[in-house]
């Protein structure tokens, strides 16, 4: 006699929340123990560890050839802002206030250009 009863134990998993994927990842030995402090220090395992940065984390996008470009540019302006300062104390500001200011707008640019 066969009957109808709930079968035992625990639930199964909608398809959706089932962890089926796996990754394997190599480190060099100072990066594994880096890992293995921060998973320590976060009371947590290495998979939850990696499953809340990858949740919580982010990463910083390589700069683009503009942007790289734009901060050569800042780099060569900064050049130029010292030369202008040893002039000043040469010739007096007034005698370069006009390049500094030209120098400023430049800079304000580049730096709107790197904010967008």
């Amino acid at each position: 006699m066969i009957q109808d009863r709930a079968k035992g134990g625990r639930p199964k998993k909608e398809l959706g929340k089932k962890k089926t994927y796996r990754i394997n990842v190599k480190l060099e030995t100072g990066e594994y123990y880096s890992l293995l402090a921060k998973v320590k220090k976060a009371s947590s395992n290495i998979s939850e560890f990696v499953r809340n940065c990858l949740s919580t984390g982010y990463i910083k996008e390589r700069l683009s050839v503009e942007q790289a470009d734009s901060i050569r540019k800042l780099s060569g302006m900064a050049n130029n802002i010292n030369q202008l300062a040893y002039r000043a104390n040469v010739q007096g500001y007034s005698m370069v206030r006009d390049e500094c200011k030209m120098l400023m707008e430049r800079i304000d640019n580049l730096l709107k250009e790197l904010r967008q």
